[in-house]
């Protein structure tokens, strides 16, 4: 963990970025939901962002709500935020699952800039800490690294992605996870836009579980945004059916 910690802070000094190619205040809103793309940008230094949805799976055997699902957002520095995702509670509607909470997750984000191709990038070093249910969240700790990007290619229409490396607690069989996304948007006017997404979760060892996603956001505000996602699984390793609404907004110099 520490050398992927190392690693990042290498690549953000490599790369860093111009003060005026990040966030600030008069930027509207930009939040990792509902696609599981996150975002390339951080929130502006100084501000606070909170970003809740409640999620539908379901399962041959079971149908599962969770919530709230909330990531909260701080900016601490020009092009840095530190983010936190708070312990989401699962509960069976249909068919038998497990009730409980999964792991409170600390994490750092750096906004890289521009790769050849006017691609902005970013690089998150995150950390699993138990103290959730255990036959959700897993036992011991979990990290994870990931690398989402984004270019614009006119039109309203842009491209964006995500790499991403799990190491997920109590599972030696599936570390690591990989998980990339790819992901088509379209802007609608000034305050929406949809997008359609591809996410494949590739264990070490078994079958990756694929998805299809869709959905959109429309900003009510600059600072504020509500969301709808509906996806669907393409093999028996991922979900059959999953839905998901969310509510997100900014506060700007807090700190």
């Amino acid at each position: 963990m520490l050398a992927l910690v190392g690693w990042s802070a290498g690549c953000a000094e490599a790369m860093a970025v111009e003060e005026g190619d990040c966030s600030n205040s008069r930027t509207d809103i930009s939040t990792d939901r509902p696609d599981v793309t996150n975002s390339s940008l951080v929130v502006p230094r100084g501000s606070l962002q909170v970003e809740n949805g409640i999620n539908w799976t379901t399962r041959q055997s079971a149908t599962v709500i969770d919530g709230s699902n909330s990531r909260l957002r701080i900016g601490i520095a020009q092009c840095i935020e530190v983010l936190f995702d708070l312990p989401d509670y699962f509960h069976a509607l249909r068919g038998r699952a497990t009730a409980g909470y999964s792991d409170f997750s600390p994490a750092i984000k750096r906004q890289l800039g521009h790769l050849p191709g006017d691609i902005e990038l970013s690089a998150t070093v995150g950390l699993e800490i138990p103290t959730g249910t255990a036959r959700i969240a897993g036992s011991g700790y979990g990290a994870y690294i990931q690398f989402p990007w984004s270019k614009e290619i006119g039109g309203g229409w842009g491209l964006s992605g995500m790499f991403t490396a799990f190491l997920f607690p109590g599972e030696p069989a599936s570390n690591p996870t990989l998980e990339p996304t790819f992901a088509i948007e379209r802007q609608v006017g000034s305050r929406a836009d949809f997008f359609a997404e591809y996410v494949a979760d590739r264990p070490r060892h078994g079958m990756a579980g694929q998805v299809f996603d869709s959905g959109g956001a429309f900003r009510i505000t600059p600072t504020q945004q509500i969301d709808v996602r509906a996806g669907v699984g393409l093999n028996r390793a991922a979900p059959d059916y999953l839905f998901g609404i969310g509510y997100s907004f900014r506060f700007d110099n807090v700190f």
